[in-house]
């Protein structure tokens, strides 16, 4: 098959005394997501997409959260990991297209260096990273603030 489809979701708790990291950008907020890793919910969705177009599995099954060597992990590793996971079955990104759900903070300042790092650690071009911001017009936990959601689509070819 050239050419394989994957899909993935990641929510996190919204936390005082966290920081914030989005696509691998710390994002200045009062509060940050809760989680083993850093918790950046973003990229946790585009690993779960990369593994999912190929049948890997899921990110907890790599990387479980009852592994002490994953505590406070940099999720940018993760990705890497991940990519490295789909170079070794034969495929690349063609492009990943994400959407991240959440209320405060704003995001929109921040997509520019968030495109870059995740498009150098897949190697494509920032045109070929998609983030999307949106709310929830404060319904449910990510409008009351209580956690945040990203969703990834990724579209792998056969090198």
């Amino acid at each position: 098959m050239a050419y394989r489809i994957g899909s993935g979701i990641d929510f996190h708790r919204l936390t005082e005394g966290r920081d914030l990291w989005l696509g691998g950008v710390q994002i200045p907020h009062y509060k940050g997501a809760l989680g083993h890793s850093d918790a950046d919910v973003l990229l946790h969705a585009i690993c779960d997409a990369l593994l999912g177009a190929l049948c890997l599995g899921d990110i907890g099954v790599h990387f479980p959260d009852t592994d002490s060597s994953f505590k406070n992990i940099d999720s940018k590793i993760l990705l890497q990991k991940c990519k490295d996971l789909i170079s070794a079955k034969g495929y690349e990104v063609v492009n990943v297209d994400s959407t991240v759900c959440l209320e405060l903070p704003k995001i929109k300042p921040f997509v520019p260096a968030m495109q870059a790092a995740i498009a150098h650690i897949l190697t494509v071009s920032i045109d070929d990273i998609s983030i999307k911001a949106t709310t929830t017009e404060k319904m449910g936990f990510a409008g009351r603030e209580e956690g945040l959601v990203a969703y990834a689509t990724v579209l792998l070819q056969k090198k």
